[in-house]
């Protein structure tokens, strides 16, 4: 029987980014059906979260994305441009209002997750953004060509983000309900039988977890 997992995942997330291409290497090897529930980040969803944080927590996780990259074997950089936009105030960084990025991006990771495609499609989207590999990923045919990589069109797929946006945005309020309710706030988070693991760090314990309960090979 294919079990079932949820993940729940942003864009922004280093973490997010850092955790996905062993989910594509669970979902190949396993009888496993990954549904891929995007959210906004913290950013969007608690700008205050940044008013609050210890002042030692941003250097921190600047140490700890690079060396989770290097024992992973992964290109790191944060993004140019960052898909969500804040400004220096007062020592902390403030959200600012209009956020066309991370809107744009997790609407169309919606809709990539409805049209099946969600797995592949923020596989590439996110070592697009997170990689290094290229500057203003946001400019010019990089999205294009990563949507294409992921099975679908972007010319189809932006139209359809833009004119259900309300749906969308919905959809994605649902997401981060139940991710809430199944007991975390962070991503990403992958929730199995309403149990969650959260964190890229938490993968092995997963798949200990869905052996248990009659994980097999594909």
């Amino acid at each position: 029987m294919t079990l079932q997992l949820d993940v729940f995942w942003s864009f922004r997330s280093p973490y997010s980014y850092l955790a996905t291409c062993r989910l594509v290497r669970l979902e190949e090897r396993y009888d496993l059906a990954l549904r891929i529930r995007p959210v906004y980040p913290l950013a969007i969803r608690k700008p205050e979260f940044f008013a609050q944080v210890n002042p030692l927590w941003p250097r921190y996780l600047a140490r700890d994305i690079r060396r989770v990259a290097e024992f992973h074997g992964l290109p790191l950089a944060w993004p140019r441009p960052d898909p969500v936009r804040q400004r220096a105030e007062g020592g902390r960084l403030v959200t600012e209002h209009e956020q066309p990025l991370i809107h744009r991006l997790t609407r169309l990771g919606q809709l990539a997750s409805e049209r099946g495609r969600g797995l592949p499609f923020i596989d590439e989207v996110s070592k697009l953004i997170w990689s290094g590999a290229v500057q203003d990923w946001d400019q010019g045919d990089h999205l294009a060509r990563a949507t294409a990589r992921a099975g679908l069109d972007l010319t189809e797929l932006d139209p359809i983000a833009a004119a259900e946006a309300s749906r969308l945005d919905g959809a994605i309020a649902d997401h981060q309900s139940a991710l809430e309710a199944a007991g975390h706030w962070g991503v990403p988070t992958f929730v199995f039988e309403g149990e969650p693991f959260f964190g890229q760090d938490r993968l092995e314990l997963l798949l200990w977890r869905l052996q248990q309960h009659g994980l097999k090979e594909r």
